[in-house]
């Protein structure tokens, strides 16, 4: 009964961890423009966000391997207040770029906890149980990609833009006194080397390509000296990396793991569904605040279907995973996931509310199986040596896939808004063929109150343009959908047998 207690007590402070950190960089994006107002720099803004994501990105791999050799609970710990100091240091910020700074502290206390956590589960619980914990775990990674817009919002309008931050500190508190207190490592680490050629080049080479791909193509044109040398650098540091790992005695990440196909198509997976994913996420709101006319609360609010789909999802695929094989319950999953992308990508201004709620249901369902899944998928039959690293490998790939689908998706939405427009107000006579700047900025369509002085006319063309915009990017997105269904069908029959477990 103590035991059950005291497991109990040790996922409330792994949940309490990853709902922290994974929802950093939705609950900042609402508050981005309060923070704007409040410390300027307009034109340095996206080091707020790129800070953490790349922090995050470097750390996972890292870290992992970290907590193979010298144990998960000390790095867990670490991450936790690491990222707390980050917090603290964010809300008393002076300036962007100094934000910028401790948003990077944070990221690599996030960097730690992520990968981690679902680690821990799958060393502290017996296999027969595994299933429906990483099915909880999931649950809260998906549900934070939600909940983190609201609750920024409704912090920044209510409190102040700093509390976005104080707010992990409580969090932060209690899940480090759960994990200090409750958990207790079984096995003891294996002392290894450090693979410091490995882990250095990796972050080098991260590094650069995650500053490529965000100024590319906005601070610097893609054929300009400073993006041609940040992806030259990423390529060289790419392959020092490769060669280092293949000469390491414990690499940062074990390339052999790839012969596995299970653990193989786990990361093509989590790399697919991160891209396409991300969209929905930012796009849906913008086309409610856009196309629909609603506020900023209103698109946060109108995620809330999804996250019941993904939380759905999320908790069956871990209650499947003792019943039947990965495969099939992924199968379920793409076929729900394309659907709802094939629906979303329909999507127009005559489109109601009802269906587009709908819509998302199928799209949050479909990839809520991949969170609780995928990780325990490319951790299984594993060593308890190589879980770490497996499972931050996966985690890597999946936020990978957020940073690309963001740049990729992103670009392509803009591009064929600005086609839109420019092709929309061509059609309009008189006055109205001037375009946009007859009225003013274009930002003016999001708020409620200046959306209003808008011309009919005029508001016509920019809900259209945005509304094909986005609905085409979704339809884009289908190709990354289209490739996870070839990559589910290779994970094979491999299922997670308790009785056959070595573990148990």
């Amino acid at each position: 009964m103590e035991e059950k207690r005291t497991l109990k007590l040790v996922l409330a402070g792994i949940l309490l961890g990853i709902l922290m950190s994974a929802m950093d960089n939705t609950i900042v994006a609402t508050a981005l423009g309060s923070i704007l107002g409040d410390l300027g720099g307009v034109d340095s803004y996206v080091w707020i966000t790129s800070a953490y994501a790349v922090a995050v990105l470097a750390g996972m791999p890292i870290f992992g391997k970290l907590s193979d050799m010298f144990g998960r609970k000390r790095f867990f710990m670490f991450g936790i207040i690491v990222f707390m100091v980050g917090s603290a240091l964010c809300g008393v910020a002076q300036s962007v770029p100094q934000l910028a700074v401790f948003r990077a502290i944070q990221g690599i206390g996030g960097g730690a906890l992520l990968p981690i956590a679902f680690t821990i589960v799958f060393d502290v619980f017996p296999p027969e149980k595994r299933g429906k914990m990483t099915g909880l775990l999931g649950a809260v990674f998906g549900a934070s990609s939600v909940i983190g817009p609201l609750l920024g919002a409704w912090i920044t309008e209510s409190i102040s833009w700093h509390w976005v931050f104080y707010v992990n500190i409580p969090i932060g508190l209690v899940s480090l006194f759960l994990i200090a207190r409750f958990y207790k490592e079984a096995a003891k680490p294996v002392k290894q080397a450090i693979d410091w050629l490995g882990a250095i080049s990796l972050v080098l080479a991260v590094v650069s390509l995650m500053f490529g791909l965000e100024f590319g193509g906005k601070e610097f044109a893609w054929s300009s000296w400073q993006s041609i040398s940040l992806f030259s650098i990423f390529v060289i540091f790419f392959i020092v990396f490769i060669w280092a790992e293949t000469r390491a005695k414990e690499p940062i990440i074990s390339f052999w793991m790839f012969k596995n196909r299970l653990f193989a198509s786990s990361q093509i997976l989590a790399f697919l569904y991160g891209a396409t994913f991300i969209c929905l996420t930012i796009f849906i709101p913008i086309f409610v605040q856009a196309v629909y006319g609603g506020s900023a609360t209103n698109a946060g609010i109108v995620l809330m279907p999804m996250l019941l789909g993904t939380v759905v999802g999320s908790a069956l695929g871990g209650i499947l995973q003792t019943k039947t094989s990965y495969r099939k319950i992924m199968v379920i999953s793409v076929i729900a996931y394309s659907i709802g992308m094939i629906l979303m990508s329909t999507i127009t201004p005559e489109t109601s509310r009802t269906m587009l709620s709908i819509y998302m249901i199928f799209v949050g369902f479909g990839v809520g199986f991949s969170f609780s899944l995928l990780p325990a998928a490319s951790v299984h039959k594993m060593d308890f040596r190589y879980r770490g690293s497996a499972n931050s490998t996966n985690s890597f790939f999946r936020s990978f896939g957020l940073a690309l689908g963001i740049t990729i998706f992103g670009a392509i939405q803009t591009k064929l808004l600005t086609s839109g427009l420019t092709s929309g107000f061509a059609k309009l006579p008189g006055d109205g063929a001037g375009g946009i700047e007859s009225f003013g900025n274009i930002q003016n369509v999001f708020l409620p109150e200046t959306r209003k002085t808008i011309p009919p006319n005029i508001l016509e063309v920019i809900t259209n343009a945005m509304s094909e915009s986005i609905s085409t990017t979704f339809f884009w997105a289908l190709i990354p959908v289209a490739i996870s269904i070839v990559a589910v069908f290779y994970m094979g029959p491999e299922r997670l047998i308790p009785k056959n477990d070595s573990d148990k």
